[in-house]
């Protein structure tokens, strides 16, 4: 016989004896019901009981060395002489009508830190959907929720999950780094989630970074006017850039007008590097007037596009935020969807993604 203390400090059980144990299948079979000195009534703990009936459940437990081991319980039903309850005992190692005990659930948490779900559900003769679910349960009662009542700076930014035009959009709070919102889509209606939730909570955003997306600016204006928006200068930049980069191929080296050649290599950086706002402001309208000056269409485009986004690429100005962290997230993103193969549970991705700020669940799949 197993002794009791054997199947506290391997199982993490209490309370139960071991009356026998042997193989099956290649796997290590313990047959275990509680001890009577330690059985109460589920309902009021009452040790004036009775025994009226039992079951056997099986459920998986961490197995020894790489041999699985399965607990073979006899599940006592018990009839209370002081309250009438007549249910079943309680198991203390496992929740509900789950097949697994909570310490195999914790070591499938514990091993994702290192592993790939593929990986672990191997090593633990599990199927790849229930260590997801372990996963998946986990997660939601740590990030399912994620509270937002601090936040005052905000990045918002969309992404592609998959080939044909799905797209998710996220909401990160620009100083912890972390998704604090998921939405489907790339438009407006994709924020109305976030919007409904910053008013539930009386949020006040003060600073938002976005690209230069309609939806995005449309949907800022409606929901927090008064914060202060800032269209991502590395947005900003590679707008310019895409158009100066047309222009130079063709152009630049023959271009004679020297006022010409300074619009089109001037602005790249140049803003950003001015001293105060007023500089900025001075430079901006410079550069707009020069470049409208130039009579060369995409220029001018260009001209105007940078003048109807003056407030937003000068509000940088008044706080130094970008979707820097954002885009870094978006990388972080890629990863997990190449490593995942795709996922097949939209709930559970969300929630991988509500976590990529915690390295310690987030480094594999």
């Amino acid at each position: 016989m197993i002794n009791s203390s054997f199947l506290f400090f391997a199982f993490g059980i209490n309370g139960f004896q071991c009356n026998s144990f042997g193989d099956k299948d290649s796997q290590i079979v313990l047959n275990i019901q509680k001890r009577m000195d330690k059985m109460r009534c589920p309902c009021c703990k009452s040790r004036h009981i009775i025994r009226n009936g039992y079951v056997w459940r099986d459920f998986k437990a961490v197995p020894i060395g790489h041999i699985p081991v399965v607990l073979h319980t006899k599940i006592q039903r018990i009839k209370c002489k002081d309250c009438g309850c007549d249910m079943q005992e309680e198991i203390h190692f496992a929740h509900g009508k789950r097949t697994y005990t909570a310490r195999l659930e914790n070591l499938v948490v514990d091993l994702l830190d290192i592993a790939t779900i593929k990986s672990v559900a191997e090593y633990l003769h599990l199927t790849w959907d229930t260590v997801k679910d372990i996963h998946k349960r986990r997660l939601k009662s740590r990030y399912g929720n994620p509270n937002i009542r601090n936040v005052k700076s905000i990045g918002i930014d969309e992404f592609a999950v998959r080939k044909g035009h799905v797209y998710k959009t996220i909401v990160v709070d620009l100083e912890t780094g972390r998704i604090i919102y998921v939405g489907d889509g790339k438009g407006a209606d994709a924020l109305k989630g976030f919007w409904r939730k910053v008013d539930h909570y009386g949020v006040v955003i003060e600073h938002i970074a976005t690209d230069l997306s309609k939806a995005f600016i449309a949907s800022v204006m409606e929901h927090a006017p008064l914060a202060v928006h800032v269209f991502d200068h590395f947005h900003v930049v590679k707008l310019m850039n895409d158009a100066i980069d047309k222009l130079r191929s063709r152009m630049y080296h023959e271009e004679k007008d020297l006022n010409r050649r300074n619009v089109i290599k001037g602005m790249r950086w140049l803003l950003w590097m001015q001293v105060t706002k007023t500089h900025a402001e001075s430079f901006l309208d410079e550069w707009i007037r020069q470049a409208r000056s130039t009579k060369v269409s995409l220029i001018e485009k260009v001209a105007n596009t940078i003048a109807a986004y003056r407030s937003g690429i000068l509000a940088w100005y008044d706080c130094h935020i970008s979707t820097a962290k954002v885009e870094g997230i978006n990388n972080k993103i890629k990863v997990l969807k190449r490593n995942a193969y795709g996922f097949r549970d939209d709930k559970y991705f969300e929630l991988r993604l509500y976590a990529l700020h915690d390295r310690r669940i987030t480094s594999f799949v």
